[in-house]
């Protein structure tokens, strides 16, 4: 059930990212929940994980940082 839980935040985690950084152009699920997992883990390093709320393990604050970083890194490469 856990894991479950943590799918789910990194799905919300990834689509906040991807709502401000790639506005018109949406990526779809499972790339919300990549980008929001690979993201919280990029946020935790840069940033640390004392601030924020905490779900599932994740501070949301810098997850959500992080998954901005990702998600701006992918459109870089993805785009036409």
């Amino acid at each position: 059930m856990y894991w479950i839980w943590v799918l789910v935040v990194g799905a919300v985690i990834g689509a906040i990212a991807g709502g401000l950084v790639d506005k018109g152009n949406p990526k779809g699920c499972v790339f919300n929940i990549i980008a929001g997992l690979i993201g919280s883990t990029v946020g935790h390093k840069l940033f640390g994980s004392d601030w924020g709320g905490h779900l599932a393990g994740m501070a949301l604050v810098p997850s959500i940082l992080g998954a901005v970083i990702v998600v701006a890194v992918v459109s870089m490469f993805t785009r036409k």
